[in-house]
C-alpha cells in the first residue's frame, strides 16, 4: 500500500491513517470526510476535506496545489539517532 501511496499523483480518502501517511510521503491528500484529526495537514495545504460532496470533491481534484514547503511536523525520521547518541554520551554518576 506504502509503495502505490508513494507513486500516487493525489491520493483520494477517508482513512485517517493515508492521510498521514500522504504527508510524509509528501503526496497531496483529498480527504473525503467533513473532520479530521491530522489538522495540521490541512493547515499545512497538503490535505483539504470535501466530506462527501461531489462538486467540492471534483473542484479539489482539479485545483489542489500543495505549498512547495513540506515542514517536518512529525519530526525528521532522526530521533532514534539523537536518542542513541544521548544515552552513549550521557555519563553515569
Amino acid at each position: 500500500m506504502i509503495a502505490l501511496e508513494q507513486s500516487a499523483r493525489l491520493i483520494l480518502t477517508d482513512s485517517g491513517g493515508i492521510q498521514k501517511e500522504a504527508y510524509w510521503l509528501e503526496v497531496p491528500c483529498i480527504t473525503l470526510r467533513d473532520e479530521t484529526e491530522w489538522v495540521e495537514t490541512v493547515e499545512a495545504g497538503w490535505n483539504v476535506l470535501t466530506g462527501a460532496d461531489s462538486q467540492k470533491i471534483l473542484h479539489a481534484v482539479r485545483t489542489l496545489k500543495p505549498h512547495a514547503e513540506h515542514a517536518p511536523l512529525y519530526g525528521d525520521g532522526a530521533s532514534a539517532h539523537r536518542i542513541v547518541r544521548t544515552i552513549t554520551t550521557t555519563k553515569v554518576r
